[in-house]
């Protein structure tokens, strides 16, 4: 993710003649605040104008608008997010020791103090009307209207865009209390279909592309994204938690979770959902086939029973490497059991050879089980979980020291921690397979 930096405010730029305004295409760094340059005369189609955005354009070719809400009369300050003009008050703005406070101490240029004027207005880069609208509310809002947060009828779009723009410009107190009404708003929201997780009750388990399976798919990447961006640990563990529950209700969810994890670097995540994606679709590239045009997320039904997701090259190979991997990992533990230390009571009232032994018999039989080999051969996590249901039925064994099979159960799941820890490093290019 490319996270917005701090506010640069008045960024020096070539001096030109007072002609119309434009914002040119060098301004377009990572700065969120900027003066805008001057232009003379008419503008030549040059390579650097030909790269510009045609949405950027588009808005700065328009007579930029009032906001009815935050325009105001006594306001001290015009600032302009995209063809929005918002008149607001300095002292509010340069609170919470925000990045606008040592921008309005700054020394102005030659062509007058920006941020008077219609005309001259401090732009702002990189965020949208909406999301600044909303920022200002949370900064002028009375408190009975601020009380809504924490009710039912609170708007999470509203507060993923505060907690976004205050940590953009340095807001830091009305970014933690943001991030703390999402949060709280998301513990709010229980599920009765999956014990009382948080949020699942808001995003359907359909496979069809419902609109809102969109929705709900944008809500949770914006989340994610929030929280990465904010550092903001206790989100992104109530995030990765809600996804790993829908993914096995949904292969949106799970390409979504593989995605962001790819994005984010979210290990956590990235291995459950390749693992996932891996055992419940058939995964192919991009392309053309049968006259019709195959991108990236598109999802649809077969005639084998598992539905076809598109993936990208670089997916593709981490899946395939990881199917390969776990396969390999797979032959290495069926052939030899996990190991575990014989009880000191074994060696002195039991067969010490004779328990090993019956340790090992039970591992090849299970392993060949009819019950084992119905699950592919890279769900070594499945395998595992069915074997586990075995060896609690297995009841007394005849040859084995009744420590020594609690130890040995206790060796079956701590192979099983140990597989899901390392469960990303599966499903990586590159490497030795």
């Amino acid at each position: 993710m490319t996270m917005e930096g701090p506010v640069t405010p008045f960024v020096p730029l070539h001096e030109f003649s007072p002609e119309p305004d434009i914002v040119t295409e060098d301004q377009h760094t990572d700065s969120p605040v900027r003066k805008r340059a001057r232009h003379t005369g008419s503008i030549s189609n040059t390579a650097s104008e030909s790269r510009q955005s045609p949405v950027m354009v588009l808005e700065e070719s328009k007579a930029p608008v009032r906001d009815d809400a935050y325009y105001m009369a006594d306001g001290s300050c015009i600032l302009r997010v995209q063809n929005t003009l918002f008149k607001v008050h300095r002292t509010i703005l340069s609170k919470d020791q925000s990045s606008f406070g040592p921008m309005f101490t700054l020394p102005q240029g030659e062509f007058g103090e920006e941020g008077i004027s219609d005309d001259h207005p401090i732009v702002l880069q990189g965020d949208t009307t909406e999301e600044f609208r909303h920022f200002l509310w949370a900064l002028y809002a009375l408190p009975s209207e601020l009380m809504i947060v924490q009710s039912p009828k609170a708007d999470l779009s509203r507060l993923i865009d505060i907690a976004k723009v205050s940590s953009k410009y340095s807001f830091k107190s009305t970014e933690t209390w943001a991030l703390d009404a999402i949060q709280e708003y998301l513990e709010r929201n229980t599920s009765p279909f999956f014990n009382d997780n948080p949020l699942i009750r808001m995003f359907p388990t359909l496979n069809t592309r419902s609109s809102a399976l969109l929705e709900s798919e944008g809500q949770i990447a914006r989340l994610i994204r929030l929280a990465q961006m904010c550092s903001h640990s206790r989100l992104m563990d109530t995030m990765i938690q809600l996804l790993q529950k829908l993914m096995s209700g949904s292969l949106h969810y799970s390409y979504l979770a593989m995605t962001l994890a790819d994005e984010f670097n979210l290990r956590d995540l990235r291995g459950a959902a390749y693992l996932e994606v891996m055992q419940t679709s058939v995964f192919v590239c991009p392309g053309v086939a049968n006259d019709h045009t195959y991108v990236e997320g598109d999802i649809q039904e077969t005639n084998e029973g598992p539905q076809r997701l598109v993936v990208s090259p670089v997916q593709q190979l981490r899946l395939l490497s990881g199917y390969h991997r776990l396969s390999k990992a797979w032959d290495r533990l069926r052939a030899v059991p996990p190991q575990f230390e014989h009880s000191p009571s074994c060696g002195a009232t039991w067969h010490q050879h004779g328990c090993t032994q019956s340790w090992t018999d039970f591992w090849k039989e299970k392993t060949r089980s009819e019950s084992v080999l119905s699950l592919g051969c890279a769900n070594v996590l499945g395998r595992l979980g069915i074997i586990i249901k075995e060896f609690d039925k297995w009841g007394s064994a005849t040859y084995m020291h009744h420590d020594c099979k609690s130890a040995a159960r206790r060796s079956i799941h701590e192979k099983v921690k140990q597989m899901q820890q390392a469960l990303p490093d599966y499903f990586t290019e590159g490497g030795e397979y």
